[in-house]
């Protein structure tokens, strides 16, 4: 898949339409200019779109990370995952220790290693105390290419899966990239894989980090678009969803 301008508007109209079916029919999202406007406008009405995820991080470990992203994901019900998304499945990274925190505030979901804890989505005033106890987490510390990780995503027995167990590659562009921007850029590939069926309980991930998607060949089934920090007139694509990979 040749990663163009144009199909990364595409896909990046796509995002929009899914979110905003009626506020995206006022533009021609395969326009440069008219998408811009359409994210613009969104980010502008941000406050009526009142729905968030908080994560509590005390240190990354992607295997658990990825794992419990997904299983998060899963268990948001369709009503909440429907705000969620026209807030743009918006997620605010926090620094601390989910252990410490657990008897004050209530959390959906705690990774299997306790390094990290969801809650939400909800609206924004919910998780004001934790926001207000806790600052974000800000790393700013480069991320190098790690070796391709195999990650199995906690499912269902065999008998209880909606669907047969799927194996796909995530692609993450890392040059660049800290952290805080690989959570970000990657947590919303992830939910938004699962909100679409495309990620459930059950399947396997392995994770391939380059440091740019250009030139992959492979089809991709999503991808996470977003401004080039570098060149802020073209897209980039940061993480790629490839499409199920067919056992041999």
């Amino acid at each position: 898949m040749t990663l163009s301008q144009s199909l990364l508007r595409s896909r990046a109209a796509e995002r929009v339409r899914a979110a905003h079916p009626a506020l995206a029919a006022k533009f021609d999202l395969e326009d440069a200019d008219d998408l811009l406007a359409a994210q613009s406008e969104i980010a502008s009405l941000a406050e009526s779109f009142d729905t968030q995820a908080v994560v509590v991080l005390r240190s990354f470990s992607l295997a658990a990370w990825v794992r419990a992203t997904c299983s998060f994901a899963a268990g948001v019900s369709p009503d909440r995952a429907v705000r969620w998304r026209q807030a743009f499945t918006r997620t605010v990274f926090l620094a601390g220790n989910p252990d410490q925190l657990r008897e004050r505030f209530a959390f959906e979901h705690i990774s299997e290693d306790g390094s990290a804890a969801w809650r939400g989505p909800e609206p924004a005033s919910e998780s004001a105390a934790l926001r207000r106890l806790l600052k974000r987490f800000d790393s700013a510390r480069a991320l190098p290419i790690g070796p391709a990780v195999r990650i199995p995503l906690a499912g269902p027995d065999h008998g209880s899966r909606a669907r047969h167990p799927a194996r796909r590659d995530l692609y993450v562009a890392t040059s660049g990239m800290a952290l805080s921007a690989y959570l970000v850029h990657v947590n919303h590939l992830l939910v938004e894989a699962v909100m679409d069926g495309l990620i459930a309980p059950g399947d396997e991930l392995t994770v391939r980090e380059l440091p740019s998607l250009v030139g992959v060949s492979v089809p991709f089934a999503s991808l996470r678009i977003g401004v080039d920090a570098c060149r802020p007139d073209r897209l980039r694509a940061y993480a790629a969803l490839t499409e199920e990979i067919t056992r041999a």
